[in-house]
């Protein structure tokens, strides 16, 4: 394995631009790399996670759209590629073609076999993680999904993963739950090898960068990863004021982005970055469907209320 590699900072998952034909836009999504990757303090990317759509590809394509992060990126910062597969030995399979294809590192999802009572049965969570690193010497990030969800890793398991499981070098902290945070975060940080906490908890990003965390990994960043540079970089340096101010501004776009139902959150950023012009058109995969016309028109409202790049600031707030 590569322990060389130690994750921090800001980590954006990258969304999927489609055209009308519902295939790669490929011209589209270079484009919303280099955003991503010219952005001061982007310090990796993910590809092949829930912001990609990476349910709805297939294994061709999701070697394709790593193929084009990779050359795009072009050794600027690692590349971290999803692993979504529920069987443990297909997902092995997954993680060889990332490593041939020239991956940094490996985002492993949880199988949804996990939903049906693993957590009375940890070894199985071990098992999963365990399977495919003998299958690639890639660093590997466990993916924490929300402390009310069936696929949910508890923080007993979880220290086993990371404490015995040479390859994993992180996790992506996404329990939607501060005080589990808090507990995996302090539990993390407690073993004699370094694992970085890397926070997804979009709805209570500055508490949780005020508990502690290495870096954010995280699909909004996709559309706000300016602002997610400037707030960890302001709780980095001990400026909560600063942190405050830059919360105030991402605050209406979580709550726009991560409304009910939340399986349209990916969908409605993807509009953001049609509004902010950096893709040319939104489509998205079924089962997918595209977010209404009164939506979007709050999208619009919110992004352009935030000034992010590419959206002129109102007068009144300039």
């Amino acid at each position: 394995m590569r322990p060389e590699l130690v994750l921090k900072g800001v980590i954006p998952a990258n969304l999927l631009p489609l055209n009308a034909d519902l295939e790669i836009d490929e011209v589209n999504y270079r484009r919303h790399i280099r955003h991503l990757i010219d952005t001061d303090g982007v310090t990796g990317i993910t590809t092949n996670a829930h912001a990609s759509e990476v349910a709805t590809l297939t294994p061709e394509e999701q070697q394709r759209v790593l193929n084009l992060t990779l050359d795009e990126v072009a050794s600027k910062v690692p590349v971290i590629s999803g692993v979504y597969e529920d069987g443990s030995h297909k997902a092995a399979q997954i993680a060889k073609a990332a490593e041939r294809d020239g991956a940094d590192c490996l985002l492993i999802f949880p199988s949804t076999v996990f939903d049906y009572g693993s957590q009375m049965r940890p070894e199985i969570a071990y098992a999963h993680y365990a399977t495919i690193a003998e299958a690639t010497s890639l660093p590997m990030i466990a993916f924490v999904y929300p402390a009310t969800s069936g696929l949910r890793i508890e923080t007993d398991a979880l220290v086993k993963i990371c404490s015995e499981i040479d390859n994993v070098i992180a996790i992506k902290e996404w329990s939607n739950d501060i005080t589990v945070y808090e507990r995996n975060y302090r539990a993390l940080k407690s073993l004699d090898k370094e694992i970085s906490v890397l926070t997804s908890f979009s709805k209570a990003l500055l508490a949780s960068l005020c508990v502690g965390a290495d870096g954010i990994l995280s699909g909004h960043g996709s559309v706000v990863v300016d602002l997610h540079v400037q707030i960890f970089e302001a709780v980095e340096r001990g400026d909560l004021e600063g942190a405050r101010r830059v919360a105030e501004r991402i605050y209406p776009l979580v709550e726009v982005f991560y409304a009910e139902p939340f399986l349209d959150g990916h969908n409605r950023m993807k509009e953001a970055l049609a509004i902010l012009g950096r893709i040319e058109e939104v489509h998205v995969r079924p089962p997918l469907q595209r977010v209404s016309e009164v939506e979007r028109e709050r999208i619009r409202r919110v992004v352009t209320e935030a000034g992010l790049p590419g959206v002129p600031v109102d007068v009144g707030r300039a």
